[in-house]
């Protein structure tokens, strides 16, 4: 299937996306590479979720495990139409889903306002459909939420940083904002891919301005 790199940055319609299918076609290691923990559910006890689109995921999930709190983080698909899609047919921008991490963290040791700030500080939340290089819209900046109080964080946390942006020159913040949609698992290759493959691909890159994580809980 060849696309152009412009179909790409339109967001597929329903009736257009690929058909998908019933079943997942690969299977997802038990244990993540880095943590030992598991990698689908149930997951410890206590521990709550959090979904963050930042473009490329390989650099984006490492951004998450690395940071002391978070339990686990599992690299995927979300907010498109083809259910159980996978990353070629992502590519093509037919399925409408963004590359996701969903971050498995403990509440009592860190912060959902402090996870937020890592997604802003780590990438440019105002690219629109791309996310330095890559485009299309697997790359577009998203924040599912999980609770009210994860939504109202987010959006709290987008306005504060919105001000910072503003004054450093930076344009409107495109980041999407929604209720948690179903989450698709990449293949195995592609979970902890940089600590699989240290010299690989990481696009990510923030715009050097401080979110105010304190305005944030």
């Amino acid at each position: 299937m060849n696309f152009s790199r412009s179909e790409k940055t339109l967001m597929v319609t329903k009736e257009a996306a690929l058909a998908g299918r019933a079943r997942r076609i690969f299977k997802i290691p038990a244990r993540h590479e880095v943590l030992g923990t598991p990698m689908e559910p149930p997951f410890p006890a206590g521990t709550e979720f959090a979904l963050f689109a930042l473009g490329c995921f390989w650099g984006a999930e490492r951004k998450f495990w690395q940071t002391p709190g978070v339990v686990s983080t599992q690299v995927g698909y979300a907010g498109g139409f083809t259910p159980n899609p996978y990353y070629e047919e992502v590519c093509t921008g037919k399925t409408g889903h963004t590359e996701i991490v969903r971050v498995v963290y403990d509440p009592a040791k860190i912060a959902y306002g402090q996870l937020l700030g890592i997604f802003w500080e780590s990438h440019d939340p105002t690219q629109g459909m791309r996310q330095g290089n890559d485009q299309g819209t697997q790359y577009r900046s998203v924040i599912y939420t999980y609770s009210e109080a994860q939504a109202r964080a987010a959006e709290a946390s987008r306005d504060a940083f919105q001000v910072k942006l503003g004054a450093a020159g930076f344009g409107a913040i495109t980041t999407e904002i929604g209720p948690a949609p179903e989450f698709w698992y990449a293949e195995d290759y592609h979970q902890q891919y940089l600590c699989k493959n240290p010299n690989g691909y990481c696009g990510l890159g923030g715009t050097g301005v401080s979110c105010p994580v304190g305005v944030v809980v």
